[in-house]
């Protein structure tokens, strides 16, 4: 079975996948993540990389992963493994490939020069050229300079993700806890630069956003609270390392219940107000709120995020009755 379409996939809870633990390759077939990806970089030592890439093309070809999408994250281009990685997996699973991860992603001509492989390889293997999309992991300061270039790279694009434990190695950051405040920062949030920078990069391009992993996986409320930061700014999911914090990660960046219904009822309101039958009203009272075109544009994001979570309505706004 094959994701939807890019543009409805959600990836709320982003999980990691060892693709060196054919064990753990099983078992997250069984697990309610929207994305799943398997890795052939940090998680993988380098003598192991060989067999990752065997054990992924295999459980890609024979699992059931229902309509998560599935990507590969595949070593950087400053290695001598990234076109094995890319060739082997592509030729040999790319018609049960969603996306490649490109980590470390510095400037736009590593993006490009990913599209270009995937395209040689989609074309010799009779594969539907331009299917396979991009995941770009932001985890240094260069690409942190670069980042809308990075996101106009390729029309591949699905993603930018941020990498914080690089990150913060990257600019010399003095904390050891990936993703909480370093010790003296006590003026706001220490990311929050960071996270806009990726966002507003993301959302000029049509892109989605995703946090990166909280490590300290036995603490839940850590990981709600961390998640909650980039969900406020509008962030669209994050990494989840451990099972547990998948439920979470769906939570946080899900619309609440009652944030969807309102969203869904202002499109429903306005549709109505703006016809011929309403009135060819443009602004109008909704119980005792004035809505307008930007109240409907708001709108939509809500609605959009809870339709590709699967939420369902639980109030439907009706016209009045003459």
């Amino acid at each position: 079975m094959t994701a939807p379409p890019r543009s409805l996939r959600a990836r709320r809870s982003c999980h990691a996948v060892p693709g060196s633990n054919p064990r753990f390759l099983d078992k997250a077939q069984g697990l309610d993540s929207d994305q799943v990806f398997l890795d052939l970089e940090d998680s993988v030592a380098p003598i192991a990389k060989a067999d990752a890439r065997k054990n992924i093309v295999e459980v890609l070809n024979t699992g059931d992963w229902g309509t998560r999408v599935r990507t590969v994250r595949v070593n950087d281009w400053t290695t001598q493994w990234t076109y094995r990685d890319v060739i082997e997996v592509v030729e040999g699973a790319g018609a049960n490939l969603d996306c490649l991860m490109l980590p470390k992603v510095q400037t736009a001509d590593q993006v490009r020069t990913l599209d270009t492989l995937l395209t040689q390889i989609e074309t010799a293997m009779g594969f539907e050229v331009g299917r396979i999309g991009i995941e770009a992991q932001i985890e240094n300061a260069i690409g942190l300079v670069n980042v809308d270039a990075i996101a106009a790279g390729s029309p591949r694009t699905e993603t930018i993700i941020f990498g914080p434990a690089d990150f913060m190695a990257s600019i010399n950051m003095k904390s050891l806890v990936v993703g909480e405040q370093p010790p003296g920062y006590d003026v706001g949030d220490a990311y929050h630069y960071i996270l806009m920078r990726l966002l507003m990069a993301a959302r000029a391009h049509d892109l989605q956003v995703i946090d990166g992993p909280y490590l300290q996986i036995k603490d839940l409320d850590g990981f709600r609270r961390v998640a909650g930061r980039s969900a406020a700014l509008g962030f669209d999911g994050k990494w989840t390392l451990h099972p547990s914090q998948i439920d979470l990660a769906n939570e946080v960046y899900s619309p609440l219940q009652s944030d969807y219904d309102h969203a869904e009822n202002i499109l429903d309101a306005y549709a109505y107000y703006t016809s011929e039958q309403g009135g060819a009203r443009g602004a109008v009272m909704l119980g005792d709120e004035m809505i307008d075109e930007a109240s409907r544009k708001m709108a939509l994001v809500v609605s959009g995020k809870g339709r590709a979570a699967g939420m369902q309505r639980g109030d439907v706004w009706s016209p009045p009755r003459d």
